[in-house]
């Protein structure tokens, strides 16, 4: 049993003796003592308590006395338990049968007051009140008996105990007249129990139970309650009333004699027989002392004849000794006793020593710090000095002893507040009342002396010496104050710096308040004694003049200096206020006339401000005419007629000039700043002119001087001293009292003077600027912030020092390295620059110095730039020439400095040039970039409030200068850093207009000049501004020269920038329809001006310039212009439509090479536009298609309106222009999808007839118009194929799109055959161009000699014309059109089948030739020609044959099931197709699979080859992935008898694993890899070849694959150089690199080929050996590398839509992989790679892993280190992968595994358990395998439940034969089992199990032990004989230990 909290200890809140009855009243009552009494006087108080009733019991005593019984339990929780239900018990019963247990009560009450736990007390005393509730007047009888141990109670030390106690008294006794007769008729019970209380020992009182340390304390506790319940009792009986209304009570409210008689008795007898307590005194225990020491206290003040002659020397020794205690909670008990003591019983002191036992023990005591009782011992400290006899005060000694004592008591540092307070308190108490009471203390001799010593020795020597510091010259010690604060902190625990804080505020505030006391104490004395003032001053003034005289080399001079001030602060706050004058009569102003002089000599700020002090508190006047006297100088410069007051005035001028002023301006000094304070605090508001004329005059001594002879170096001494004089003088006026605006000097024009001016101009313009010139330029100019309104200069003034700062800004720009900054010099200049000012012939360090100082006085003044005149042109160039210096450090900084600052063409102006060393020009570089960082933070420092401030003329003067530097930056700047450059002036372009612009006319208005034109710029169109009709013309270059271009565009660059950050509208619309980047809120609709900003010219020179550094049209430009044109209010005639049609214009001019026929309009893309060589239709396309088809901005309406345009243009000549006729298909191919879709987004809907109509003419009927035209003209058959012939057919084929759309893996062609009524023309033409004779088609084509149109131009428009034929009329084809068809296009495809097959050839020639240890650059030249010798159009015209034979599969499946004829006729041209993509996709991949083995720079050029054409591999991919088994069987075979260095399954690889991969072709590769018949080649090596055979049953199987179980298989190296890569190679792996990548790949082939494999093949096995020998786990720590579990907590539980969206996709992939065993959704998924995707597929290789490899896969987990990463993945697969494959497992072990009569299985799908049971005949065993939830992470467990007839060791064999089959196993249980139970029959067939694995079938390679001893003959299995001979280094058998 512990201790309870509280128990065992006295409470400091208890009450003692008198007191004692503050806890035990009502509230309100705190003051009454004991039972409501307050000493013998009553107080009414009431309580009353509610009796409640119960029901009859009836077997009340049975129960009650077995509660009785648990009363005397050990545990205190039974003791509650009991309590409680006596209470309730208690309140149930009538009091008849209550009365009869009170005895019995009795005795366990007072048993329990006795208990250690505070709880069962305090229960006690609730089951008390609840008994007397019951009994009242039937407690009578047994009164006598319970008021001993009752009032014992009371006096409790735990307070919630003591209350309960009197709680349950006043329920009995509610009156206090009723409680006094119950103490009175019981005192003898009460003093008997409790002198037996007092005769207790810890022995007597032991309990064998009890614990020897609980039983002390109960015991200290008995014996101080014992001790104070005594002491209470005589006090409540025997003490005197205090209450006036209580006098006059009867007499039988008061104590009769005769109870007086027997208290008195019992009191003397308990005083004599415990030898007058002074046992209790010499006790431990804090608590007893007390108690003591109130019982003593007690009985001085009632029962003194107890002390007697006999006893009192003994009980004077301990009662006055007393001081030796040093526990603070007995200090207040203990002054009670000595003070009465001392006043009842005076002649006690004489009977014992009073030196050694009292003031020895006293006056450690005091030194003490009363022990921590300060707060209770101060104030009675004058008391007892009252209270102490005269004859025990021996002398004056006593009174010094007794201060000295006490001042050594404190504590300066860690007191707390209210204790020092109460020191101070006390000693000013006890030092008047000695002052004044001398005689008290003196013994034989004069007490009139003892004042004098008294105030010297005490008031001066200890409190003045110790508040000023002062050290002692004998001992040079430090004061007691630092000696208390210097130990303190040695003492200290608490860090440094926190301690130190401590100390110094602990000490401060301590010497403040000793402050306080001593002149209160002055205070005192000079309302009584003059004298004793006087000698206190004159002793004050002689240590301030020995201190000043000694000066510095005083220890702690400064510390004096400042307490003195101090002091001299306190008089001004506490005695001057009363009237008080001699502070400044005796002792400031003596003190200033005697010490003034040593102040003068010393160099201390310390000194100088103790005289502002003085003068702040008596007035400047007041303190100098003291000097005066001093000096002996009464009428200086007066005559005798001039009145007291003028003669005061010039007195104190002249004081004032001829001493303080030189003195303060004196020099560079440590006092200078307190001199400079001084020196303004003697300024008086009706002497200011003359005060400051004389200090402007002394410090710059100008006045004498005219401008032109002026030199600054009559002014350089004084300068520093003078700036930190107006600092000053400005500090003053910002901080003026409010009411005293017009007060003289409260104003900064109070403060100008023309000798200020003079020496500002001088300074600012005829000098080098240096930082203390630019110090005191800061302090007269003011303005460094918006508040700061005081300026001490003239306007005019002002003026000429901005000119001079100017100057030394431009003179930093001279010198730059950048042509751009010295050119923007001539802009910086203006009319105001004031000419006389000269450039100086300095050094570029000078110069950079000016520069700085210049930057400061800016800082400075900043706001100062708006008091000058609107029209003054100093300020925009001041504010321009921040910006440039900036801008020109930042270039510096940002490397450009390099090639321009330090080359070898800068000017011979330079300061770089001429014979200046490299270092040199590097330091200067170092300097000049550090004031860069200082100007460019002053510059972003500065306001948007003061930029709002300045004038919109101002802005765009600043504006207008820094455009045309920018301009200047970009155009000039060349270099391989130009175009960082242009970005660098975009932003501070950008950084620039938010600062000066302030609405959108500003912006416009700085953005016109920064875009104007230059040489250079613009270079496609020209801006007209003067004509509103015309805003801007197409001009073309035929070739821009390289200079040109270069500046174009770094110039398009900035454009860029300013356009992505400003935004769309306001650069290229000219109005804001965007956040506003102003510092007020502008309008987001276009602001009307009769001046159009409209920049559409703009935007077409951007179209048109493509791509520039660090961005394109395509990336940055087109989709701000889409969402710009998406919120254009009006769809009409705007300024998209005005960039259209510039572009259309431009286009029109060179259009005229322009070849449709080559462009893809079917798969529209922003690759297809790029491919256009022509600027202005380039643009066209990619805004067309932008705004109509990609993000669907414009509708039909817009559409109609460019198409109408364009007509216009095509027919605004006779016939047509041809340049348009060139250009109209690529606008039709956009256009027309837009116009037959079914919605058109639009921001108006053209429904209205009118708009159809308008449709109708244009489209339509211009549609049958070009059909016509085309029909007009022969076929091609003809051979005339003149221009007009294609471009009409071109056109028309526009008119007829087909949509070529899907994913990467499934690509379809959307077509119509309903829209055009016109699809019968379009028949006829296709028809009218066939010809029975192919070859006729190509020979004519072939042999036109006009060399304009070639073969491939026709086909490719034949070729066109028939894609689009079939998607529109198809219904219509007889057979005829659908052979010319299919056979046109399979001509097609074996044409560049010939050509690809030839490069491939040639390519194989080529590495053939060079070997890669002889390659080099001719190689590669030749494997670029032999790649680049396959026509382009080739390829197109394929792509078009690909569209074809896309509709016809298309159509073939759709139609397949109407049983359509002729389609089916049509069968065998689609796999002849089929077979022709195959070949081409062979071909490519064969060719990088040659290039591949010659290194990876060949391999690159054949991916990157394929580039171009990024369309066409798509469809052939596509169609790839959709080959039949028999087709791709054809290819592959054909490419076996193509006899290539490489096969069909390499070129695969290559394609897959390519340097530069193509998305669409690696999973067509990853497909054919992992699909029939390439799977079976696709992992192992095949010794005769790659390819197939067929089987005479049309099967298909790879050579050589059913081979012997014998033979070793052999991974393909593709696969397992990836695969088996270091372990720290793959995690230093980019998470989405293609090494990654290629790896995923590559374990998912391998993993999709070993699950596809038999379960029992041997090729199974043998692959799943080598994964598990030499291939490393990391690749599963590299899975979970890309699935983002938060390791440390199951984030799995998480819903799905909560998870992080790696984590999901992971999961879910996963999930899928196990159910469907096929990973080729995720790798289709893959692309383009990301971190999703890479996390879809890391977790398809995570689910097929465990799925296929388990044992694999737990090893791996089971190796895990990270328990909390573990535990992620452990809860990732339980929830994710564990089920499925659960329940696949146990469905496979049900479905599988056959019983018979010997072996049966049992499954428990809810539990995961297999009960296997195999018998054979008398023997047999159960065995249970245990599946884990997290399975197959965890091991499953074997257990074997019943056995038969099996010896142990058997049963033990048998359960580790099946433990190792399932652990090990890394396929299905049920494979486990089935071998498992072969095991078992071939053991009982008499084979013998291995002696290592206790098997008989090897649990991986399923073979029997053959391999005999020739000793022992026991059989082992070679793969563990192998592992034994490894493991043990020996060849020896493992059981008879002989060689093998």
């Amino acid at each position: 049993m512990g201790k309870q909290k509280g128990d065992g200890t006295r409470s400091k809140s208890r009450p003692s003796s008198s007191s004692l009855a503050a806890s035990l009243l009502p509230p309100g009552a705190s003051t009454v003592g004991f039972g409501g009494y307050l000493g013998s006087s009553k107080i009414d108080t009431s309580s009353s308590s509610s009796v409640e009733g119960g029901a009859p019991s009836l077997d009340v005593d049975a129960e009650v006395a077995l509660h009785l019984k648990r009363l005397g339990r050990k545990d205190p929780t039974t003791k509650l338990k009991a309590l409680t239900s006596l209470s309730s018990l208690f309140k149930q019963r009538p009091g008849e049968e209550i009365v009869q247990i009170v005895p019995r009560w009795t005795f366990e009450y007072r048993r329990l007051l006795l208990d250690y736990n505070q709880e069962v007390r305090r229960a006690t005393h609730e089951t008390m009140t609840s008994l007397v509730t019951i009994l009242r007047k039937g407690l009578a009888p047994h009164l006598k008996s319970l008021m001993g141990p009752w009032w014992f109670s009371q006096f409790d030390p735990i307070p919630e105990v003591s209350q309960a106690a009197r709680r349950s008294l006043e329920v009995v006794f509610p009156a206090q007249e009723k409680r006094l007769e119950a103490l009175a008729l019981c005192i003898s019970e009460i003093f008997l129990y409790l002198d037996e209380n007092l005769k207790l020992t810890p022995q007597s009182m032991s309990d064998k139970a009890t614990p020897l340390d609980e039983m002390e304390e109960i015991h200290k506790r008995v014996i101080a309650s014992s001790l104070v319940a005594a002491a209470g009792l005589t006090d409540v009986l025997l003490g005197t009333t205090q209450n006036d209304e209580l006098k006059n009570a009867d007499a039988d409210q008061r104590l009769n004699s005769k109870a007086r008689a027997k208290l008195l008795s019992h009191a003397e007898q308990m005083f004599s027989s415990h030898k007058y307590f002074l046992e209790f005194l010499k006790s431990k225990n804090p608590d007893v002392r007390s108690a003591t020491y109130s019982i003593l206290a007690s009985f001085i003040k009632h029962i003194p004849q107890v002390f007697n002659e006999g006893n009192m020397k003994t009980l004077s020794a301990a009662i006055l000794g007393a001081f030796n205690e040093k526990d603070a909670s007995c200090h207040s008990t203990m002054w009670d006793m000595i003070l009465l003591f001392s006043r009842n019983i005076p002649e006690g002191w004489s009977h014992c020593n009073v030196e050694k036992v009292v003031l020895n023990r006293f006056w450690h005591f005091l030194s003490g710090g009363c022990y921590g009782s300060q707060q209770i011992s101060y104030p009675v400290l004058v008391l007892f000095l009252d209270s102490i006899p005269s004859k025990a005060a021996i002398g004056e000694q006593f009174v010094f002893k007794f201060f000295k004592h006490l001042w050594e008591g404190r504590n300066t540092v860690q007191a707390l507040a209210a204790d020092g307070l109460a020191l101070f308190k006390a000693f000013k108490e006890c030092f008047l009342w000695v002052l004044y009471h001398p005689t008290r203390y003196s013994v034989g001799e004069d007490g009139f002396s003892l004042p004098s010593c008294l105030l010297n020795d005490v008031l001066v020597g200890l409190l003045w010496h110790d508040y000023i510091a002062l050290v002692a010259p004998k001992n040079q010690q430090q004061t007691s104050s630092e000696q208390s604060a210097c130990s303190t902190e040695s003492s200290t625990s608490v860090p440094h710096e926190r301690s130190t804080i401590m100390l110094n505020t602990n000490l401060r505030s301590h010497i403040q308040e000793l402050g306080k006391c001593i002149v209160a104490i002055l205070l005192d004395i000079s309302s009584k004694d003059i004298d004793l003032l006087n000698a206190f001053c004159t002793s004050v003034l002689k240590d301030c003049l020995d201190i000043f005289q000694q000066g510095e080399y005083l220890p702690g001079f400064s510390v004096n200096v400042q307490r003195i001030a101090d002091f001299f602060l306190l008089l001004d706050e506490l005695a001057l206020p009363k009237g008080e004058t001699w502070p400044l009569c005796c002792l400031a102003g003596p003190m200033v006339a005697n010490s003034f002089q040593a102040i003068k000599s010393l160099d201390s700020p310390d000194a100088v401000k103790l005289l502002s002090t003085l003068v702040k508190i008596f007035g400047p006047s007041t303190i100098v005419s003291y000097l005066n006297i001093h000096h002996g100088e009464q009428d200086i410069n007066s005559s005798a007629n001039e009145g007291v007051t003028e003669s005061k005035a010039i007195t104190f001028l002249h004081i004032f000039r001829n001493e303080f002023v030189p003195w303060c301006l004196n020099g560079q000094k440590r006092s200078c700043s307190s001199k400079l304070d001084l020196l303004i605090d003697l300024i008086q508001d009706e002497y200011l002119s003359d005060q400051w004329c004389s200090i402007i005059g002394y410090a710059t001594h100008v006045e004498n001087y005219s401008m032109d002879g002026i030199n600054t170096s009559i002014i350089d001494n004084n300068i520093e001293i003078l700036s930190f004089l107006i600092e000053k003088v400005r500090k003053r006026i910002d901080n003026k009292k409010p009411g005293v605006e017009g007060k003289k000097g409260s104003l900064s024009e109070h403060w100008q003077h023309k000798l200020l001016d003079k020496a500002a101009v001088v300074v600012a313009c005829h000098s080098c600027l240096s930082p203390s010139h630019a110090h005191f330029l800061r302090a007269v100019l003011g303005g460094s912030t918006e508040n700061d309104q005081s300026c001490f200069l003239s306007g005019e003034a002002i003026k000429c020092m901005f000119s001079g700062t100017l100057r030394c800004l431009v003179e930093l720009l001279h010198m730059s390295s950048f042509e751009w900054a010295r050119t923007s010099c001539s802009l910086l200049f203006c009319a105001e620059f004031d000419e006389s000012i000269q450039m100086l012939d300095s050094s570029f360090s000078d110069k950079l110095e000016m520069a700085r100082a210049a930057l400061q006085v800016l800082e400075g003044g900043i706001f100062c730039l708006r008091t000058l005149d609107e029209d003054c042109r100093l300020v925009p160039s001041l504010l321009a020439a921040l910006f440039i210096i900036d801008w020109e450090c930042i270039m510096a900084s940002e490397g450009a400095l390099d090639v321009e600052f330090l080359g070898t063409d800068v000017d011979t102006g330079s300061p770089i040039s001429g014979n200046v060393s490299f270092d040199h020009q590097q330091e200067w570089v170092i300097d000049k970039l550090a004031f860069g960082k200082e100007l460019h933070a002053f510059r972003c420092g500065i306001t948007s409030s003061f930029w709002g401030s300045l004038s919109a003329c101002r802005r765009l003067q600043i504006g207008s200068i820094l455009a045309q530097v920018l301009r200047f930056c970009i155009f000039e700047t060349n270099g391989f850093r130009a175009n960082r450059t242009s970005f660098l002036c975009g932003k501070w372009a950008l950084d620039m207009l938010n600062i000066v612009c302030q609405d959108n006319n500003e912006l416009q208005n700085i953005l016109d000049q920064l875009l104007c034109e230059d040489r250079s710029w613009p270079l496609w169109v020209k801006p007209l501004h003067n004509d509103a009709k015309m805003p801007a013309i197409v001009q073309l270059q035929e070739t821009p020269l390289a200079s040109n271009e270069l500046r174009h565009h770094n110039f398009v660059v900035f454009v860029d920038k300013l356009i992505c950050s400003l935004g769309f509208s306001r650069v290229i619309g000219g109005f804001n329809t965007e956040t506003p980047i102003f510092s007020e809120v502008v309008s987001t609709e276009p602001i009307p001006s009769s001046v159009s900003y409209s920049r559409a010219w703009l935007a077409a020179e951007v179209l048109c310039t493509w791509h520039w550094p660090g961005g394109s049209t395509l990336t940055s430009f087109l989709p701000s212009l889409s969402k710009f044109a998406e919120n254009l209010a009006s769809p009409g005639e705007n300024i998209v439509f005005s960039i259209l049609k510039l572009l259309l214009d431009g286009s029109l001019v060179s259009g005229a090479s322009c070849e449709w026929i080559s462009f893809n309009a079917w798969t529209l893309s922003y690759d297809e536009v790029e491919n256009i060589q022509d600027p202005f239709l380039r643009s066209l396309m990619s805004l067309l298609w932008t705004l109509i088809m990609k993000d669907k901005v414009w509708g039909e309406c817009e559409s109609l309106a460019i198409l109408t345009h364009v007509l216009d243009k095509l027919y605004a000549s006779t016939p047509v222009d041809r340049a348009c006729l060139r250009i109209l298909p690529y606008v039709l191919c956009v256009i027309i999808p837009r116009l037959l879709s079914e919605s058109c987004i639009s921001h108006e809907p053209c429904k209205d007839a009118s708009l159809i109509s308008l449709k109708e003419d244009l489209l339509h009927k211009n549609i049958l118009s070009w059909l016509e035209t085309a029909l007009s003209f022969p076929p091609f058959a003809c051979g005339e194929t003149g221009p007009d012939v294609l471009e009409w057919i071109q056109v028309v084929v526009s008119c007829f799109p087909l949509s070529v759309s899907g994913g990467m893996g499934e690509l379809t062609v959307e077509f119509s055959n309903d829209v055009y009524p016109e699809k019968t023309l379009l028949l006829n033409l296709f028809r009218r161009q066939q010809c029975d004779d192919d070859a006729s088609l190509i020979s004519s084509t072939a042999s036109a000699d006009d060399g304009t149109f070639s073969s491939l131009p026709v086909q490719m428009t034949l070729a066109k014309l028939t894609a689009v034929s079939i998607g529109y009329c198809w219904q219509e084809f007889a057979v005829g059109d659908w052979n010319f068809v299919l056979a046109q296009s399979l001509k097609w495809m074996k044409l560049l089948v010939l050509s690809m097959e030839e490069a491939a050839e040639n390519i194989d020639d080529v590495a053939t030739k060079y070997t890669a240890n002889k390659k080099s650059e001719l190689f590669l030249k030749e494997l670029d020609a032999a790649i680049q010798a396959i026509d382009s159009l080739q390829i197109s015209i394929c792509t078009t044959a690909l569209v074809i034979y896309s509709v016809f599969s298309k159509l073939f499946e759709v139609e397949q099931a109407c049983m359509n004829e002729v389609l089916q006729s049509l069968l065998h041209f689609k796999d002849e197709m089929m077979e022709g993509i195959l070949r081409i996709f062979f071909a490519t991949a064969v060719t990088e699979a040659i290039a591949g083995s010659l290194g990876e720079e060949a391999s690159s050029i054949i991916a990157l080859s394929r580039s171009s054409y990024r369309h066409f591999w798509e469809l052939v991919a596509v169609s790839v992935r959709k080959s039949p088994s028999h087709v791709r069987i054809k290819a592959m075979q054909s490419m076996e008898l193509w006899g290539l260095s490489k096969g069909p399954v390499s070129s695969l690889y290559a394609i897959l694993f390519s340097p530069k991969p193509n998305s669409s072709l690696q999973l067509a590769a990853y497909s054919l890899l992992t699909t029939e018949p390439v799977c079976q080649l696709s992992i192992f090596k095949h010794k005769d070849s790659e390819g197939i055979v067929t089987t005479d049953e049309g099967t298909v199987m790879p050579h050589n694959f059913e081979s012997t179980s014998e033979e070793s298989y052999d991974l393909r190296d593709e696969v397992s150089c990836l695969i088996q890569q270091p372990a720290a190679q793959l995690l230093q792996m980019d998470l989405l690199s293609p090494d990654r990548v290629n790896v995923f790949l590559a374990w998912a082939l391998l993993l999709s080929n070993l699950h596809s494999l038999p379960t029992s093949s041997s090729a199974r096995q043998t692959l799943i050996q080598y994964i598990q020998d030499f291939v490393t786990s990391t690749i599963l720590d590299c899975i979970f590398q890309h699935i983002p579990l938060k390791v440390g907590s199951n984030n799995m539980k998480k819903k799905e839509a909560e998870l992080p969206v790696e984590v999901s996709k992971a999961a879910n992939f996963a999930k899928q992989v196990i159910t469907s065993s096929s990973m080729l959704s995720s790798v289709e998924s893959l692309w383009p790679i990301g971190s999703e995707q890479m996390a879809s597929l890391a977790g398809s290789i995570y689910g097929l892993m465990i799925h296929v490899l388990p044992a694999y896969v737990r090893n791996w987990f089971t190796s895990l280190r990270d328990r909390s990463l573990s535990s992620s993945i452990e809860f990732f697969t339980k929830t994710w992968c564990s089920p499925t494959l659960l329940s696949d497992e146990l469905s496979q072990v049900k479905e599988a595994v056959i019983a018979d009569e010997n072996f049966s299985v049992a499954v428990n799908k809810s539990s995961y358990e297999i009960i296997a049971t195999y018998k054979k005949e008398e023997t047999g065993m159960d065995l249970v395998i245990r599946l884990s939830s997290s399975y197959p992470l965890r091991p499953v467990d074997v257990e074997c439940t019943r056995s038969l007839g099996i010896s142990e060791v058997k049963q033990r064999k048998w359960l580790l034969s099946l433990s190792a089959f399932v652990r090990s196993q890394n396929g299905a249980i049920a494979e486990a089992i089935r071998i498992w139970k072969s095991n078992f029959d071939k053991e009982f067939q008499g084979v013998e199990e291995c002696p290592i694995c206790y098997s008989i079938i090897h649990t991986a390679n399923h073979s029997l032990p053959r391999l005999a001893c020739k000793t022992c003959k026991h059989k082992f299995h070679s793969a563990c004989l192998y592992k034994w001979f490894s493991t043990s280094h020996k060849s020896t058998c493992p059981l008879c230990q002989t060689p093998f």
